[in-house]
This record gives C-alpha cells, structure tokens and sequence, in this order.
C-alpha cells in the first residue's frame, strides 16, 4: 500500500497514519512545520511502516502544490491512495467583521483544497486506479450562523468532491468524502466536550475502512448521516431562527 497524506501532522491524518504504518504501508507525509512532521515520520518508521518520506507542504501556496507532486510521483510510480487531512476552524465573529480573514479561511479550507484534489484527480486518472479521500465536515451540509464562513468552505470542498467522483467513476478512481462531526483535536479544543464528540482514532478507523473500499461519503461516527438529513429537511423560514 502506498499512501499520500497532505497534513499529515493533524491528529486525525496521525491517527490514519498509524494504522497503515503497522499494516506495512509505504507512506509519503506533507506538511507546515516541519519539526512535526520529521517527528511524526519517525514514529511512523518505528510502528512498522515499510517507508516513510515527508515533503514541507503550505496550504497557502498554492503554486507550491506542483513541487508536491513532483516529489510524489519521483517515488512512489504507482500511488495506491492520497488522503487530504488539513484545515482551519475559524473565529466566526472574527471574519464576520474582516474580509481579510474569511479569504484567509476559505484560501485554506476550500481554494487550497480543490486545487489539490485537481492535481491528484490527474495524477490518478493517468494511472487509471487508486482512491483519493478528502475530510470535509458535516458543517457543510448547511449554513449555521454559528460557523457558516466554516461550514461554506467545506460544502465547497464537498460539492467540488462529489463531481469529481462522477468525473473519475469511468477511469477506475474512487473518490471519497468524509464527513467527521465533532472530534477531539488541538483544532477544537476552545469548544465545551459533550457526548457528540468522536476520537481521532474512532474517525481513523472509519477513513480507512473509506480508502479502503467502504463507501463514498462517510458520515463519522455514524449517527451524524441521520441528523445532518434532519438538519437539511428543516425549511428555511424556521432554520434561520434557530440559531444554530
């Protein structure tokens, strides 16, 4: 198995990462900071993984996405899968009041997205196989006004994914979207815990039964597949008064 993980250093993509090093995997690690990710590689190589080479990888460098992949294709001929595993989780009130910020949050929750899922959907349909898998958020199935700078980013990145999917179903590329709720990671530890919230290892097992051939939109943990529906079916006169 090879695999690409771009943000490698998230707790969700360690926690992928891990499972696939002590299955053997051939890993191929990007991301910011670079002390993290030579730290995180070498945890890696110790669980088990058959290799384990990183590249430094910015989300605001969008032209800087090339030299990515450049560097993947010079080692890995043939790449069984690619997981992009990186995000922001913005103050609401902040960029409801700076345009500065919601550019800054959208260039990396959602431009700096599709433009990567646009290099890897090449590199894939020349090799004609693999899985790309991408983690979006149920916060994209609707505008809340709690986080809808968030949530529009990644509804993007989910829309942007599903006709991808359909573009690639013909050239043998599986493409994947999934959908964590609440997760507990450093991203979101300024929020109150309660039951909703789901592991980074919990998520990981679900993204690799994903990439491995067990479904196309994942919902994770489970339940939030029937209350986003939910969520989608209140009409809009009445959602907006929520204050969700």
């Amino acid at each position: 198995m090879t695999l690409l993980i771009v943000g490698a250093t998230s707790a969700i993509a360690q926690a992928v990462a891990r499972r696939y090093a002590g299955a053997g995997a051939s890993l191929f690690l990007a991301a910011r900071n670079e002390g993290r990710l030579a730290a995180t590689a070498a945890d890696l190589r110790a669980r088990g993984a058959a290799s384990v080479e990183t590249h430094p990888f910015d989300a605001g460098d969008l032209a800087g996405q090339e030299d990515l992949m450049q560097a993947v294709r010079s080692v890995f001929p043939v790449l069984d899968a690619a997981l992009i595993a990186y995000g922001t989780l913005p103050d609401q009130a902040a960029t409801e009041v700076d345009p500065d910020a919601v550019e800054r949050e959208f260039t990396t929750n959602a431009t700096s997205v599709v433009v990567l899922l646009t290099r890897l959907a090449a590199l894939f349909e020349a090799q004609r196989s693999g899985t790309i898998a991408v983690i979006s958020s149920v916060a994209g199935d609707r505008g809340r006004p709690s986080n809808y700078v968030y949530g529009a980013a990644k509804g993007a990145v989910s829309l942007f994914a599903q006709g991808l999917r359909g573009r690639l179903s013909g050239a043998g590329v599986r493409v994947v979207t999934i959908k964590p709720g609440f997760v507990d990671t450093p991203m979101t530890a300024h929020l109150p815990r309660n039951p909703l919230f789901a592991s980074p290892e919990a998520v990981a097992r679900r993204i690799q039964r994903a990439i491995e051939g067990g479904g196309e939109v994942v919902y994770t943990p489970g339940f939030w597949r029937p209350v986003m529906a939910g969520v989608r079916a209140v009409p809009e006169r009445i959602f907006k008064r929520l204050r969700l």
